[in-house]
């Protein structure tokens, strides 16, 4: 059979940056073919252009052996590739058929084309096990469900090409493993499968091939059976990669964040947070290990001042935070700093220039500016210095945060609170959406802020993530905070328990 996708001698610039450099891929047909590489190396402008949001500068597409111009998403699905993007495309207000429906209503009068989405809904629940309810709300949903309603919509439209970029960055362990199961149906069915990721496991556990891409060029294609973690990992920087956590033991220092009897409600009234106590001291990493949704998140904006508890008292470096402390601002102004879970929503502004997110939350430094004016050049020279020290790419601190890959705006909103010198850094997924080469940056910059004592709050859903950088480990489920364990004294199993809800003396 001829390849589902060939490409060849592909070129995309931006401006000085050379995104794509003479690349060719050949991706065969039934297949789940993996693509990896570090955060700027090029792959999702790749499978941008191939799916029309790009065009590319020059070389040729062929889809099923023919060569097709695709200059747009609608040329794209023309010729039966579909894209599911890590940061959905729905509206959350609409439901699951209205959604598949949209830009594909089939006239003025929609009775007729919504009878005949839900048809094709329910043959392809059937044939592909993706059940979901098609009066559902979107934005009731879990990320999982929303994920499955972007795959929906791909199918719907005639999808025998699906590219996935970065599928997992926002789903649960389970939710992720569902994937799999599902990509391995399409794969049966005969679809041909691409899939964008970092995450070294899930292309050895689900891909056919894997092709490697490193600063915009193509290095590699191998068959998975044939290759291994630490080889694609290398292949992935240029240089061997650790792919575990190397710290010392050390003994924890006077408790910094101690917090006791936290209750925390949402907008909604729901209690989300359930007579929290924990306490964090310097010179350690303490982990929050649980499924998404059971109250991490509400925790941790409880004690950045992002939200008021109903409940409980918080106590940094031994004195009561006052009720005016308990905000943002006030918390930052006693050491307390913040790596939010959402880099895009609480953490950067994205029609912002990076040197101006760079600077949220801290815009009264003096360093910046004279009086009550910021000086440009003091902020793009601040951020320079910063895009150098976290190997931050493109090192362009005018361009617009949102031009920056996931990877690299991590990076920049890690540096603005890192390099404030913190007493202690509350971090909430911290390597989400991260490849491999800024995973191993991002743990060694979090071990070295410990072993120069700060305190450090880590909520990660990996659970090698959690087990690998903290000294003590929490579990929470259902807002309640479910056991302790010291870290090299549990293991999966026991805080798979825990996580569940599983009593301590169960567990």
């Amino acid at each position: 059979m001829l390849p589902a996708i060939q490409l060849h001698a592909i070129n995309k610039r931006f401006g000085e940056v050379h995104a794509n450099k003479d690349v060719n891929l050949t991706v065969e047909r039934g297949t789940i073919h993996g693509i990896v590489g570090e955060n700027g190396a090029g792959k999702s402008t790749l499978m941008s252009i191939l799916y029309g949001f790009y065009e590319a500068d020059s070389g040729e597409i062929r889809v099923n052996g023919k060569p097709v111009s695709i200059r747009s998403p609608n040329d794209a699905i023309s010729v039966g590739i579909g894209m599911v993007h890590q940061h959905f495309m729905l509206v959350e207000t609409l439901t699951v058929v209205e959604n598949v429906m949209l830009g594909a209503e089939g006239g003025v009068m929609l009775r007729g084309g919504e009878a005949k989405v839900r048809a094709e809904l329910a043959r392809l629940s059937s044939d592909y096990g993706l059940e979901i309810a098609p009066d559902a709300i979107v934005g009731d949903l879990s990320v999982g469900l929303q994920q499955r309603v972007e795959i929906l919509k791909a199918l719907y439209r005639g999808a025998d090409i699906l590219i996935l970029d970065e599928p997992t960055a926002v789903l649960t362990p389970a939710e992720a493993d569902a994937l799999f199961e599902l990509l391995r149906a399409l794969r049966a069915q005969g679809k041909t499968v691409v899939l964008i990721t970092h995450k070294l496991r899930e292309i050895m556990a689900v891909t056919d091939r894997v092709s490697v891409m490193r600063r915009g060029e193509m290095v590699a294609t191998v068959e998975t059976k044939h290759t291994s973690p630490p080889e694609l990992a290398e292949l992935m920087v240029g240089r061997r990669v650790l792919l575990r956590v190397e710290k010392a033991e050390r003994e924890p220092g006077a408790p910094l964040l101690e917090v006791q009897n936290l209750s925390v409600i949402d907008s909604r009234g729901v209690l989300r947070v359930a007579n929290a106590s924990l306490n964090v001291c310097a010179g350690e990493i303490v982990g929050i290990a649980g499924v998404a949704g059971n109250g991490q998140s509400e925790l941790l904006e409880a004690l950045a001042g992002m939200r008021q508890p109903v409940l409980g008292t918080i106590k940094f470096e031994g004195c009561e935070v006052r009720f005016d402390q308990h905000n943002p601002h006030g918390m930052r102004k006693l050491g307390l700093l913040h790596v939010p879970e959402d880099r895009l929503r609480m953490g950067l502004v994205s029609a912002f220039p990076a040197f101006e997110s760079a600077v949220l939350g801290f815009t009264d430094d003096p360093r910046l500016g004279a009086g009550p004016f910021l000086d440009h050049d003091r902020m793009i020279a601040d951020l320079t210095a910063k895009m150098e020290a976290y190997d931050v790419r493109p090192r362009a601190p005018r361009l617009k945060s949102s031009k920056f890959s996931g990877g690299n705006q991590q990076k920049i909103v890690l540096a603005r609170e890192i390099e404030r010198n913190p007493k202690v850094l509350l971090v909430g997924q911290p390597t989400r959406g991260v490849d491999i080469g800024a995973i191993e940056f991002i743990h060694r910059r979090l071990i070295a802020l410990r072993d120069a004592g700060v305190g450090i709050l880590l909520v990660s859903v990996e659970l090698d993530e959690i087990m690998n950088l903290s000294d003590r480990i929490l579990t929470m489920c259902g807002g309640q905070i479910t056991g302790e364990r010291k870290a090299n004294e549990t293991n999966e199993q026991d805080l798979g328990l825990l996580m569940a809800g599983v009593t301590e003396q169960a567990a």
